[in-house]
C-alpha cells in the first residue's frame, strides 16, 4: 500500500510539472497541445487583422501583367524603379537605344543678303538644303545633311570643306537617348490596383496591360 501511495504521488508530481510546461523540452509533448499560445503572444497588432471580402479574395487570386513606360533616360528609370520598390515590386527592365541626330549646317545667316547668296550657291551646286529647326538660338541657318552619329557628320563636313564650301558646322539636333519599359509580371489583382492608384510622379507615364504573347518584340532586358 505504501508503495502505491508513493507511485501515485510521483505520478501526480510529474503530471503537475508537465501541465505547467516544465517538461516540454524533455517529453516533446507541449502541455498546451496544438494551441501554441506563444504564437498568439508574439502577434503584433492582432486587432488590425481583418477578414478579406469576397471581392478582395477574388482579386488576390488574379494574376496580371502590367507595363510602365516608355521612360526616357536613366534618371526617369531610376526614379520609377525606386517608386515601385517602395510599393513592394521589383520590375524587369527592357531597354532600347534611340539614335541621335547630328546635322551639317551653315553658320547663322542673320543678314538677308548673305543668306540669299548662300541659297543661290547651294542651288547652283545642286546641294539639298532646308531651314534649321529645333535650335532657336542657332537660327536662321540652313541644314545641308543629317546623320545618325557625330563622326558621320564630321566626315561630311570635311568633304564639303574640300569642295570649297566654308561657313559650315556640325550641330547636335537630338542627343542619343536610352528608352526603358518596366515589366511587372504575375501581379495579384490587389497589388495591381494599388499600383494603378499610386499618385507618385515617377509613375506618371502610366501603367498598362502587357501586350499579348506574340506581339511586337521589345528591346533587350537587363
Amino acid at each position: 500500500m505504501r508503495i502505491l501511495v508513493v507511485v501515485l504521488l510521483a505520478a501526480n508530481a510529474v503530471f503537475f510539472a508537465w501541465s505547467r510546461g516544465w517538461l516540454d523540452s524533455v517529453t516533446g509533448l507541449p502541455a498546451e497541445g496544438g494551441r501554441e499560445p506563444q504564437r498568439l503572444a508574439a502577434q503584433q497588432h492582432p486587432e488590425r487583422i481583418q477578414p478579406l471580402a469576397a471581392s478582395a479574395a477574388a482579386a488576390l487570386a488574379q494574376r496580371v501583367c502590367l507595363e510602365l513606360g516608355p521612360l526616357d533616360g536613366d534618371a526617369a528609370l531610376a526614379s520609377a524603379q525606386s517608386a515601385l520598390r517602395g510599393l513592394g515590386v521589383e520590375p524587369q527592365v527592357r531597354s532600347s537605344e534611340q539614335a541621335g541626330v547630328w546635322v551639317v549646317a551653315t553658320i547663322k545667316l542673320a543678314d538677308p543678303e548673305f543668306r540669299a547668296r548662300k541659297e543661290a550657291t547651294y542651288k547652283q551646286l545642286r546641294l539639298s538644303f532646308e531651314p534649321l529647326e529645333g535650335l532657336p538660338a542657332e537660327q536662321p541657318a540652313f541644314v545641308l545633311s543629317r546623320h545618325a552619329s557625330q563622326a558621320d557628320a564630321n566626315a561630311e563636313l570635311a568633304a564639303l570643306d574640300k569642295r570649297g564650301l566654308k561657313g559650315l558646322r556640325v550641330l547636335a539636333l537630338k542627343a542619343p537617348l536610352s528608352r526603358h519599359t518596366l515589366v511587372l509580371a504575375q501581379l495579384d489583382g490587389l497589388l495591381a490596383g494599388k499600383l494603378k492608384a499610386s499618385k507618385d510622379p515617377a509613375l506618371a507615364a502610366g501603367l498598362r496591360a502587357c501586350p499579348a504573347a506574340g506581339g511586337p518584340a521589345s528591346g533587350p532586358s537587363r
